[in-house]
């Protein structure tokens, strides 16, 4: 007949079945409705909070004057495989054109350093010919996407 081994496996198998059979049955507690809704119970501060920090964005947004994006063109500081001698080129930057915000970037193998935000070329132009007794290497004009400040929008409290 059966072995011994073959026995044990089918008295698994239906142990197994007859004990997910009752674990499917559904049981309701005294908190729940027969009709199946949920009761949520929270604290009334949270509407508080919400409230409060949607009143504290609409303030900030109206305050922040937000850059936007527009082509324009950038000065092409260096575009060097080290990583110090693009950091030196970036304190240059910084220290003899504190007015340009410079841009270091990685595209393997290289570090690029940009700097400006200029809408025209002649703007470009005239930093760039500052910039070449800095950089003997050559700085050079691109074409990229430029941060540009927007108008101060004025709003009227009193409304």
């Amino acid at each position: 007949m059966l072995s011994i081994s073959m026995k044990k496996l089918l008295f698994f198998i239906f142990t197994v079945f007859y004990i997910t059979g009752f674990s499917q049955e559904t049981t309701t507690s005294s908190n729940e409705s027969s009709s199946g809704s949920v009761v949520v119970h929270k604290d009334s501060r949270i509407d508080l909070l919400i409230k409060k920090k949607a009143s504290l964005n609409k303030v900030a947004k109206s305050k922040k004057s937000y850059n936007h994006t527009t082509r324009g063109y950038r000065l092409m500081i260096i575009s060097t495989n080290s990583r110090e001698e693009a950091l030196n080129a970036k304190t240059k930057i910084y220290t003899y054109f504190p007015e340009l915000k410079s841009y270091l970037s990685y595209q393997s193998p290289y570090f690029k350093l940009k700097a400006g935000n200029f809408t025209t070329r002649s703007e470009a132009e005239r930093v760039r010919k500052n910039m070449e007794t800095l950089f003997p290497k050559g700085v050079f004009i691109i074409s990229d996407i430029v941060e540009v400040k927007a108008e101060k929008v004025t709003t009227d409290d009193s409304i």
